[in-house]
């Protein structure tokens, strides 16, 4: 290489130097004008992370608005003084945005200290954007939630605490902004502190710190304030800076899932992707899924050439010893620590769509690589966001979070997200207009309460035949008020004539768990919604579905049973 094309031995000290810093994601919330964005304009400000043009810009921007807002008497010729600088114009980059005086969309901002680097993300305060809000989350390391010292905790401030710790997020600052505006006093604060480090207690928070700051001021922002001698916990900057490391995949069990398989000629066969979690070796021992096939590492290319390990999250290609079937959405693990394979799950849904979710309606989930037909099983509970409750509920709209149960037609190779950020989150994608309409995040596989029987019983279908004489199935009875008095009817009448039958009150999953144990399940009392899913369900299950008219008499629904029972394959 050219000498003059080289950097100075200085620059590349400070590059070698850079490198080795340790990386802190961050991400900013709060409610609409706690100001966020001023925050993160000023930490950019003081840790140098801007450029001149973007301050120029920046000063000219608030001397315009200050005019048109009538604070300004003329305009002057001369630049604003540094303390006039509108500090949330940094970040607020969409002509929207500066228009409306909100964020809208997530806003990404690169800066460093001596001691490490960050990425720190401004989201969206409103409740319209919460799923911005929830996107830039996702990824963070850290989180600081603003309060206005004015308005106190506000039902949105408890929301973002909600998904910041739903999101896994182990670090939490709570930044009682304003503070100038009420004299910094220390009654403010301290009640604002206790009000919302009550509740933030409760979400499980790693580490939980308190600061009175004046983001437009700078008090306790980078630098101690002399108008808070009562507080003795050091600047916001400072906690930052003080974090342990980001939490490192490469310390995670090895998960690599597969992208593409490489054949550019018959003496050559690669399998890439990025590496999710772990490190992989050559010679490594690593188990193929979902075949189980066993094999070992032969050699891991990269764009720069050959290496003996990796690590996430570095994009690699990984040859094999052997001859193995693989293809886009498998996955390569070690075999002493496999992720699960799971076809029902339970999952945190955070609901991104602006159509409501229908129980009935086809889905996809993107997983890693995989991307799988799915359709929702059941609707565990809502998150009730004003009290951040448990409540019932048949449907989801745009911003809510809610417990689900998924059945995917096939496997997904995942962990816990509590384990596993990245093997525990997914995306679910409308199939018809293939809207992402959702966030997923992996609890584990679906509990016993329907006692459904799980993809891995011993027990066949054909078994539960020829042992009850009968073939499972769903029997929908039509709604009226006796509708209770009319099936207990019915099941008397079926198992005179020696049928396995049973009654269900609306539970589509424990209807779902007899009919495939072998039972006639007679369900009455349920939603219009929950009712097409459920005979969806049951097809996919191999079983057959019926919905009685409500004009057919009980002699000849039992008719119609049998004969359905009898047709079935």
């Amino acid at each position: 290489m050219d000498t003059a094309l080289q950097p100075a031995p200085g620059l590349q000290q400070f590059l070698a130097e850079h490198a080795r810093q340790e990386l802190l994601r961050l991400v900013v919330v709060g409610s609409v004008d706690d100001g966020k964005s001023t925050l993160i304009g000023r930490l950019l400000h003081e840790c140098d992370g801007l450029f001149e043009d973007q301050i120029s810009s920046v000063r000219r921007a608030t001397a315009k608005r200050a005019a048109a807002q009538g604070l300004q008497a003329a305009a002057s010729a001369a630049p604003p003084r540094e303390e006039e600088i509108d500090f949330s114009l940094f970040t607020d980059g969409l002509r929207a945005e500066r228009e409306q005086g909100i964020t809208i969309d997530v806003a990404y901002r690169y800066f460093s200290t001596p001691r490490r680097k960050f990425i720190v993300a401004d989201t969206p305060g409103h409740v319209q954007y919460t799923r911005n809000m929830a996107t830039g989350a996702s990824t963070a390391d850290a989180a600081v939630i603003l309060v206005d010292a004015r308005l106190g905790v506000l039902a949105q401030t408890r929301r973002h605490a909600y998904i910041a710790s739903l999101l896994g997020i182990p670090y939490l600052a709570v930044a009682v902004n304003k503070m100038d505006l009420m004299g910094f006093d220390r009654a403010v604060f301290e009640r604002i502190g206790a009000e919302l480090a009550g509740f933030a207690r409760t979400l499980g928070f790693t580490q939980l710190r308190l600061f009175p700051v004046s983001a437009s001021q700078g008090d306790n922002v980078t630098r101690p304030s002399a108008r808070t001698p009562w507080h003795d916990g050091g600047t916001l900057l400072g906690w930052l800076e003080s974090l342990p490391p980001q939490r490192r995949q490469d310390e995670a069990p090895f998960r690599f899932p597969v992208q593409y398989v490489l054949r550019p000629h018959l003496d050559y066969r690669g399998f890439a992707g990025q590496i999710a979690s772990g490190t992989v070796r050559v010679g490594d021992e690593v188990v193929v899924l979902p075949s189980q096939r066993r094999t070992r590492v032969a050699a891991i290319d990269t764009f720069e050439g050959q290496h003996e390990q990796q690590s996430a999250p570095s994009s690699v290609t990984l040859r094999l010893e052997d001859e193995v079937d693989l293809s886009r959405g498998d996955m390569i693990a070690h075999p002493a620590q496999p992720p699960q394979a799971l076809q029902r799950l339970e999952a945190m849904l955070v609901w991104f769509g602006e159509q409501p979710l229908e129980p009935a309606r086809r889905y996809l989930v993107k997983h890693t690589t995989r991307t799988v037909p799915a359709t929702l099983e059941q609707l565990l509970w809502r998150v009730d966001l004003e009290r951040l409750t448990e409540v019932p509920a048949e449907t989801l709209s745009l911003n809510d979070i809610g417990k689900v149960r998924l059945v995917c037609k096939r496997p997904l190779l995942c962990d816990p997200y509590r384990d596993n950020r990245r093997t525990g989150a997914f995306i679910v994608i409308d199939a018809l207009t293939h809207d992402t309409v959702a966030a997923g995040m992996i609890l584990g596989p679906a509990g016993p309460e329907g006692g459904r029987a799980t993809a891995g019983s011993l027990v066949t279908a054909r078994e539960r035949r020829e042992q009850l004489g009968q073939r499972g199935g769903v029997i929908l009875l039509p709604e009226a008020p006796e509708a209770e008095e009319r099936a207990f009817q019915l099941e008397r009448h079926l198992f005179d004539l020696g049928r396995h039958v049973s009654v269900v009150r609306g539970d589509t999953e424990v209807a779902l768990a007899l009919a495939e144990a072998g039972l006639i399940a007679l369900v009455h009392t349920v939603a219009p919604q929950a009712r097409r899913a459920l005979e969806e369900q049951a097809r996919d299950a191999g079983l057959h579905a019926l919905e009685l008219e409500p004009s057919v008499d009980p002699e000849q629904q039992v008719r119609r049973i049998l004969a359905a029972q009898d047709a079935a394959p």
